[in-house]
């Protein structure tokens, strides 16, 4: 059987000599996409749970700086190369332009001493500084076939700009691989971008690692399962010990490697990751294929019974004529692609919208009770962290749900443009709140509550005052003097109950404050993220339209060109349309041949068991 970059040179060839040049574009995207395939994997998890030391023991080789002293802060990218070699990757500072956009400069570093030039650059580029990440090549066998490792920066923490960096590389992946050491099971973040995960990624992996320093491993690994059971997730869970591995490998010991399930983890990317990457880069390749070689078949008959019987070839043109116009009307906007398209986008905006606005109030529910149980001026703190959190995740599961919906539209705009559902679905993305969250102000101080011991006795005195004063009077007709110990003591008490009111009213005011505040911020929240949510959606709108838009434009062409070949075919001179003829049966018998190859290459053989193991 021939393979792919056969079968596409050989359309290839019979496109050029068809003078088809947009189909030979087609197809030579077609074939560089081929010969360049890119598999990745992230590797996630939160801080301190062994995410880079799992890296190392997977590759073989101390990429990656581990120890509580060297977090990951900018993600680090494991791909094949002939020889080992890193680069740091820097944005160039640009003036009002779009990040994404900037231009990079890669600065070579040795590999051996790449952790250490990783946290150097890392220290000196600060928080918002330009070190965008660190790419590392290695000759390693399981890195072959495209397969790409992602450290990325840990996730559950405080701040909520590398969760969201995180979630907004999940549309891109092949594969994650949650990393939780077997110390505790599944916390509420690792469930919480679990769910994220399984949504936006294909294949998610649940790694356990440290279980060699963990006697209850075994326990751990059944909660978590019955976490993700719970949860309706479906994701296995791997136990490791990534120091075991780095041991085997140094002892070259194959029990120990064995042992330490590292083995098994790459079995499973090889097998789940790398094979499915390649299923569907073949039914990619096999699509193209297809649909090239059909226009070439159709304008290639359509020209061979013009020249083979002149009495038909007004009959050919009449039909070129006519699917030409069906594909016209595919153009106006009254066809019925143009009104799923245009309605799913306009219901999908309301429907975000209010799913932003639920998961918003939901937030400010959860903080108005918080706040009615305690004084938020001794918390404000503590409690502005949490928020963030949860804006955060709330934002974040906006975004994977209009992803989602997204790709539902998708499916829904390309069938019914297509009917027979033969046409590729685009690479539409959302992204991440991300962007959106950082242009937000902080969320407002309120009064903390502290009062000084001077203005605490002044309060008290205050309302002291009147007690001693009132009580005075009335002992005086007693004929005590107007301060007196009867009246001091109804002054303590009437002094301490004013203090004591004074602070209750202070802590509702402050209450009230943090209400207020909390309502503010999470209006701007909705504000911002809304607007960018929208931008998204009609970015995905416009991915479709051209996409389907491209599809006609190829068509009509393919007709336009056809037709223009049966015209051409009926003014042909008689002693030059036998060689036309057999030029053109020879092209037709070749194409035909490629079509039935590219139907064995969509079959793919069973696979051989022992190729399996």
């Amino acid at each position: 059987m021939a393979t792919p970059i056969e079968l596409l040179d050989g359309v290839l060839a019979v496109a050029t000599a068809s003078d088809r040049p947009d189909l030979a574009r087609r197809l030579a995207t077609a074939r560089a996409r081929h010969e360049s395939p890119t598999v990745r994997v992230l590797v996630v998890g939160e801080p301190g749970q062994g995410k880079s030391t799992l890296v190392n023991a997977l590759v073989g080789a101390p990429v990656c700086a581990v120890g509580p002293a060297a977090p990951t802060r900018v993600p680090t990218v494991v791909r094949a190369a002939e020889t080992a070699g890193a680069v740091l990757v820097h944005a160039e500072p640009t003036d009002g332009a779009d990040p994404a956009e900037a231009p990079v400069r890669r600065v070579p570093v040795d590999p051996a001493s790449l952790p250490a030039e990783l946290a150097a650059a890392t220290a000196a580029s600060g928080p918002g500084g330009t070190l965008l990440r660190a790419e590392v090549g290695l000759p390693r066998r399981l890195l072959a076939g495209g397969l790409e490792i992602v450290d990325t920066a840990g996730v559950g923490g405080v701040g909520t700009g590398s969760d969201l960096a995180t979630v907004e590389l999940l549309p891109s992946a092949d594969a994650v691989l949650l990393v939780s050491d077997a110390s505790q099971e599944f916390t509420a973040p690792e469930m919480t971008f679990l769910r994220q995960a399984v949504a936006l990624c294909p294949t998610v992996v649940c790694v356990l690692t440290k279980v060699d320093v963990c006697p209850e491993w075994r326990q751990i690994a059944e909660l978590d399962r019955g976490h993700l059971a719970a949860q309706q997730l479906t994701a296995p869970v791997l136990p490791v010990s990534a120091r075991l591995e780095v041991l085997a490998v140094q002892l070259r010991d194959k029990e120990l490697h064995e042992e330490s399930g590292v083995g098994v983890l790459a079995a499973h990317l090889r097998r789940e990751v790398v094979g499915r990457a390649e299923r569907l880069a073949r039914e990619q390749v096999v699509h193209d294929l297809r649909s090239v070689s059909e226009q070439l078949q159709a304008g290639l008959r359509g020209e061979l019974a013009a020249l083979q019987d002149p009495a038909v070839a007004e009959q050919v043109v009449a039909d070129l004529e006519r699917a030409r116009e069906e594909v016209e009307d595919l153009r106006r906007r009254s066809s019925r692609w143009q009104q799923v398209l245009a309605d799913g986008v306009t219901d999908l905006m309301a429907d975000i919208d209010y799913d932003l606005r639920d998961r918003t109030r939901a937030v400010v529910r959860e903080a108005e009770e918080a706040i009615d149980a305690h004084d938020p001026g001794q918390l404000w703190d503590d409690f502005a962290d949490w928020l963030d959190q949860r804006v955060a995740a709330a934002v974040a599961d906006s975004f994977v749900w209009a992803t989602q919906r997204s790709e539902y539209l998708a499916v829904e705009v390309v069938e019914q443009f297509t009917r027979d559902g033969g046409a590729v679905l685009p690479d539409v993305q959302v992204g991440t709140g991300e962007e959106a969250l950082g242009v937000l102000v902080e969320l407002a101080d309120i009064d903390r509550g502290r009062l000084t011991v001077a203005q605490r006795v002044l309060i008290g005195m205050r309302g002291s005052y009147s007690g001693v004063l009132m009580t005075g009077l009335v002992t005086s007709l007693a004929g005590l003097a107007l301060i007196n110990p009867i009246s001091l003591g109804v002054g303590l008490v009437i002094g301490s109950k004013a203090y004591r009111d004074d602070r209750a009213n202070r802590r509702q005011r402050r209450q009230t404050e943090a209400k207020a505040a909390v309502r503010r911020h999470l209006d701007e929240v909705v504000f911002h993220v809304g607007k960018q949510l929208r931008d998204r959606l009609r970015q995905v709108q416009r991915t479709l339209r051209d996409l389907i838009t491209d599809t006609v434009d190829e068509t009509s062409r393919a007709l336009t060109e056809s037709l223009r070949v049966a015209q051409r075919s009926a003014k042909t001179a008689s002693a030059d349309r036998g060689a036309r003829v057999k030029e053109l049966q020879r092209r037709l018998v070749e194409v035909q041949r490629l079509a039935r190859e590219v139907e064995r290459l969509a079959t793919p053989a069973p696979a051989d068991p022992a190729v399996a193991r």
